[in-house]
């Protein structure tokens, strides 16, 4: 059976009586070379272990099954459960895990699962939960690399410099964590149903230290404030944070001593100028 070929798709799921659900973002491929190319990119060897999420009806997961000494997929919709019973009978490295990613204590799971081997994340995300789950991923701390599909627009977030349009808490806080590279572009023909937008691959290699130094608490608090309401200059933002401890002045001041212009709006600024920004108001 081809599990990206559509006619023998449509068989599978109208055996099984599937039907897809909108709420949860289910986009199936129908284009071989992307589950290929994604596992390819993921830098998998008998050595690895995989956590996938939301495998669908398992074609990406027979590519890492291919590649990887072990296969987690963690799957929220029960009626695929049986469809992958049938797709991956001949895997023997993969375990279904019947779930809710975002209830799952990740660390615990690797720590189960894939004991002794290097552990990387590997999934086409459904839009409406990429940005909590790759935070949850990020966060977890076990990952030393995610390869996961989500809308391009996001892709280019997460990978957006300083003083890019595309820049902001989400960008730094991924950046904070992780090297983030945009792979390549998936457009929307290669899916079933086809989505609106474009989709694209980003990896996201763990950092082993942070790329700065200082609490990232206080860190992300300043990128939060800066990037609250986005017109807003950095100096307004600060003051409508930080106002109760420093008069506008004062926050001028700072801002001064760390090299930055008053009227600088927080897409301009790198994690670097962020750390010693939050050093500075620590003092």
């Amino acid at each position: 059976m081809n599990l990206t070929d559509i006619r023998d798709i449509k068989a599978l799921l109208s055996r099984h009586g599937f039907h897809f659900s909108k709420s949860m973002g289910q986009n199936f491929l129908i284009a071989d070379w992307v589950p290929r190319d994604i596992a390819d990119a993921a830098g998998l060897d008998e050595g690895c272990a995989v956590l996938e999420i939301g495998p669908g009806i398992g074609p990406l997961t027979r590519e890492l099954s291919r590649r990887a000494g072990r296969v987690a997929a963690v799957e929220l919709d029960r009626s695929l459960l049986p469809i992958l019973a049938e797709t991956l009978a001949d895997c023997p490295n993969v375990e279904v895990v019947p779930g809710d990613v975002m209830k799952l204590d990740l660390a615990a799971l690797a720590a189960e699962k894939f004991d002794g081997l290097t552990v990387k994340a590997c999934a086409n995300l459904p839009y409406n939960i990429t940005t909590p789950v790759i935070t949850k991923l990020l966060e977890a701390g076990c990952f030393q690399a995610a390869t996961v599909m989500i809308q391009r627009e996001v892709a280019r977030r997460i990978c957006a410099a300083p003083g890019d349009s595309d820049c902001g808490a989400f960008s730094l806080f991924c950046q904070y964590h992780a090297r983030c590279e945009l792979l390549f572009e998936v457009p929307p023909d290669c899916f079933l149903p086809a989505p609106k937008v474009t989709s694209a691959v980003v990896r996201l290699t763990r950092r082993e230290a942070p790329p700065v130094e200082g609490d990232p608490e206080v860190i992300f608090a300043v990128v939060k404030a800066a990037f609250a309401q986005r017109r807003k200059t950095l100096l307004n933002g600060l003051s409508a944070a930080y106002g109760s401890r420093f008069p506008k002045e004062e926050l001028r001041r700072i801002l001064a001593d760390c090299g930055l212009p008053e009227n600088v709006r927080g897409e301009r600024l790198g994690l670097g100028q962020f750390a010693a920004l939050a050093r500075a108001l620590q003092k």
